[in-house]
């Protein structure tokens, strides 16, 4: 058995599910371990757009086994959805599809609590999604959460729904009608329910490519809390998520060529002028899930390295470098500055990282369009000295660079 991890290593959307896309191929399993639908992964495939939110990438491949497993939290609703429009373009999912029993589920009333927290001007702004996703993991830690297995155990849902109502003072006039709408979800999905863990040992020859959702610095733990997702992002929450507790063989790092961040927080090298807005608008940078145009910066190397070492990354998938084509001068963050003295670590605090100015390097662009180019050594000079200078200030090798959105747009050195 060989494993793989796609992780991404800056604030989500770095292009993860084209490299997943791309490595699939030469796996037998691809594996969600965290997130919810509040990810959208975005592939183009024989020039057609797919946008996956919980399904992972890989089903696009014939013969591939797709799973969620148990750190994913699932809106049923939602995944039937998903699935009947994958379903409508072709996409087989008999028995290449599986969801872990222990799976939380995201409510309607997930999705309320998740509004009126953000509406709350007592709370700190975090800018979700609004899907329910924080609301559904703090149930789960509160165990006061409804499970995939749930949905198949009637009086067993009931009592739990009525609990969770409980917990968060609703009224149970609406638990019936809840409990109702859930089991006919669940007969749709049921023929996906399967046991995870167990998976892992019956298939011991097989290749596994672990399908990473948001990105490290949005870890719960170790991201810009608060202003971070509710899961674990980074290497270690692989095993928690998905039951597979064999080494990694290889985590492979997603970074964007520049970075982009979706909602609050602090961001040190955003771009608020005609160049952000450039980037922006060439890398069409506007949310999966919720369209929402992305905060832009130059490419961050000292949170680069931080997100390198969480997640002992092996190797780098460098993605989007023909977006950077035709700005004249390039910027990389290589150390920041904090009331004037100079920081070797990633802060910990949001406070110090809101305040802290970015010291940088410049390169010179190019100007060509590089996004037919699938030899390395055919880039431009200038875009083979930007990758390799990122190469050298995180110490790894990059090995796969991409230069679009479809499969055949991928450069492998």
């Amino acid at each position: 058995m060989s494993s793989t991890a796609v992780l991404g290593c800056a604030w989500g959307d770095e292009a993860k599910a084209k490299i997943v896309d791309v490595l699939a191929k030469d796996a037998d399993f691809i594996i969600r371990f965290q997130g919810g639908n509040n990810a959208g992964h975005t592939i183009k495939f024989n020039d057609e757009k797919f946008v996956f939110h919980l399904v992972p990438a890989g089903i696009l491949y014939p013969g591939k086994i797709c799973v969620l497993g148990s750190g994913v939290v699932i809106d049923p609703f939602a995944l039937i959805t998903e699935i009947e429009g994958l379903k409508n373009k072709g996409i087989n999912f008999e028995n290449r599809f599986f969801i872990d029993p222990r799976a939380h589920i995201v409510l309607p009333l997930h999705k309320e609590l998740d509004g009126n927290s953000e509406a709350n001007n007592n709370h700190t702004k975090i800018g979700t999604t609004k899907m329910g996703i924080g609301p559904c993991y703090a149930d789960s830690i509160a165990r006061t959460g409804i499970r995939f297995g749930d949905l198949y155990e009637e009086e067993l849902l009931q009592e739990r729904l009525t609990n969770n109502y409980y917990y968060h003072e609703y009224s149970q006039n609406g638990v019936q009608a809840m409990a109702e709408n859930l089991m006919e979800a669940g007969k749709i999905l049921q023929p996906y329910l399967k046991q995870i863990p167990y998976m892992w040992k019956e298939n011991k020859d097989k290749n596994l490519l672990f399908e990473g959702a948001q990105g490290t610095l949005l870890d719960v733990n170790y991201g810009t809390y608060p202003f971070v997702t509710s899961s674990h992002t980074i290497a270690g929450g692989i095993a928690i998520g998905s039951g597979f507790t064999g080494k990694i063989d290889k985590v492979i790092g997603v970074y964007k060529s520049y970075y982009t961040r979706v909602g609050e927080g602090p961001f040190p090298t955003e771009l608020l002028d005609e160049t952000g807005e450039q980037i922006r608008i060439q890398g069409n940078e506007y949310g999966s899930t919720t369209g929402r145009p992305r905060r832009c910066g130059w490419f961050d190397a000292v949170a680069a390295n931080y997100t390198a070492m969480l997640n002992g990354v092996d190797e780098i998938a460098l993605t989007l470098l023909d977006v950077l084509s035709g700005i004249e001068t390039l910027n990389i963050c290589i150390g920041y500055r904090y009331k004037g003295q100079k920081i070797h670590e990633f802060p910990y605090s949001t406070k110090i990282l809101a305040e802290i100015v970015p010291e940088y390097i410049q390169l010179p662009g190019w100007n060509e369009d590089i996004s037919s180019i699938t030899d390395f050594s055919k880039l431009p000079e200038n875009a083979r000295n930007y990758a390799a200078t990122v190469e050298d200030l995180l110490g790894i090798k990059i090995t796969i660079v991409s230069v679009g959105a479809e499969r055949r747009q991928t450069i492998f050195r």
